[in-house]
């Protein structure tokens, strides 16, 4: 690895004198973010069902993460003039207005704030990805430990309570809807996005406690040649990346960590739980799937320390995933009995496990991988990510569920190989370096 001095200098972000108590900034992070998610994430999965009339839930769901993949292209020189503190604060505005628009659901309130939140979402997450390292780099030097283990402990906690949004907001959901018609009754509905409304401002509140980490770049101070070369520094954010042979093997596996999620919201949901066990089983069944999820996170972090590390266990979720996605190919068929109960439940729970190990690792060898600019490289995962959630999204209506197999099953394939790939090229880079 490299040593203290070069890694102080590549850092862009972690300048001047940072904040000692950098592993309570993961826990406000985390906490945050908890309160903010677990009404966005339960929102997300009940948009086709509660917003049905023109497909309304779905569409708005399709432009919200294309306007994400658009505004992640420009989210790392953003992040980096606001500072990661700031953009995390603005982001959670993005969410709020999401979840206020659903209190009167129509397409003039839902998709001017689909279309917000795919900015904000843009912006916090760059920002979150930008923070977490940040703090994870500087707790590792100044307790001198071993900076992989501390990204991987830091990232697998965030993700842990990150995926436990799914139990507790699905739950919330399940309470306050059980009255209701399947998700219909308007009063249920008016409730439900009330109490998240609650929610997102607490988490909204967490996020002004974490300390500042960046000195430059604070939003208002910023230079006015900045600006005059803005458009060159876009350019270098955009297009550098794709410049380094690590990212472009690595964005294969970046675009199917979207495609799995978005497997899960719009087709996992509507063709195994629904018909299995109706749609008051949808919470229950996202709920199993978050806590699976949830608990593979936090011990997928635990034990990343290392690239080779990280490859046993994003080999371990592939394989996992790829036995679900042969199954429900080649074998599976809606049961009656206790079984038709059972699998949906099942595989929500293998399928959290590979969305645990995909979301702590990717994050963690983004973080080793790509120091002189993480911004950038952050950018990258959530262009990709949410591009491929809006091609799921947008194609769910018009796709059966046997060709969106085919598609996942060819995509983790090849995602996987280039991963192998990326990983042969770094050993063989970090052993020339030591010889």
């Amino acid at each position: 690895m490299e040593s203290a001095d070069s890694r102080e200098e590549e850092a862009p972000l972690v300048v001047g004198e940072l904040p000692k108590n950098h592993a309570r900034d993961v826990h406000v992070l985390s906490f945050a973010f908890l309160f903010v998610f677990l009404a966005y994430g339960a929102a997300q999965n009940l948009e086709s069902t509660v917003n049905t009339e023109h497909d309304l839930g779905t569409t708005s769901l399709g432009i919200l993460y294309l306007s994400f993949t658009l505004f992640s292209i420009v989210a790392s020189p953003m992040v980096r003039m606001l500072g990661s503190k700031r953009a995390l604060v603005l982001g959670t505005t993005g969410y709020w207005l999401f979840i206020a628009s659903n209190l009167k659901p129509v397409w003039y309130t839902m998709v001017p704030a689909s279309l917000y939140l795919g900015f904000a979402a843009a912006i916090i997450w760059v920002g979150q990805g930008t923070y977490l390292t940040s703090a994870a780099r500087s707790h590792a030097k100044d307790c001198h430990l071993h900076e992989g283990t501390v990204i991987g402990n830091f990232n697998g906690e965030f993700w842990g309570m990150f995926a436990s949004t799914q139990v507790i907001g699905n739950l919330i959901s399940l309470v306050l809807l059980k009255n209701g018609e399947e998700g219909n009754s308007t009063t249920g509905t008016t409730l439900l996005f009330s109490v998240f409304l609650g929610s997102m401002t607490l988490g909204t509140i967490l996020m002004c406690f974490l300390n500042r980490r960046d000195i430059k770049g604070e939003g208002l101070n910023v230079p006015y040649d900045s600006f005059g070369s803005s458009v060159v520094s876009l350019l270098k954010h955009v297009i550098s990346p794709l410049c380094d042979k690590r990212m472009l093997l690595i964005i294969p596996l970046l675009a199917y960590s979207g495609l799995q999620q978005a497997f899960v919201w719009a087709e996992f949901t509507k063709h195994i739980v629904k018909p299995a066990l109706g749609e008051s089983g949808v919470g229950g069944a996202m709920a199993a799937y978050g806590a699976s999820d949830a608990i593979c996170s936090w011990f997928a972090g635990r034990f990343t320390s290392s690239l080779s590390s990280i490859t046993f266990i994003v080999s371990g979720g592939a394989f996992l995933q790829m036995v679900v996605l042969l199954w429900l190919l080649l074998k599976y068929s809606l049961t009656s009995g206790i079984l038709g109960s059972v699998y949906p439940f099942l595989i929500a729970i293998i399928w959290g496990i590979g969305d645990g190990v995909f979301n702590t690792q990717l994050n963690a060898i983004l973080g080793m991988l790509f120091r002189r600019d993480t911004e950038a490289a952050f950018a990258q995962l959530k262009v990709w990510q949410s591009a491929s959630i809006a091609v799921v999204f947008f194609l769910s209506p018009y796709i059966t569920l046997h060709a969106m197999l085919l598609v996942m099953i060819v995509a983790l394939f090849f995602s996987f190989s280039a991963f192998l790939v990326l990983t042969l090229h770094v050993e063989k880079a970090f052993a020339s370096s030591e010889s």
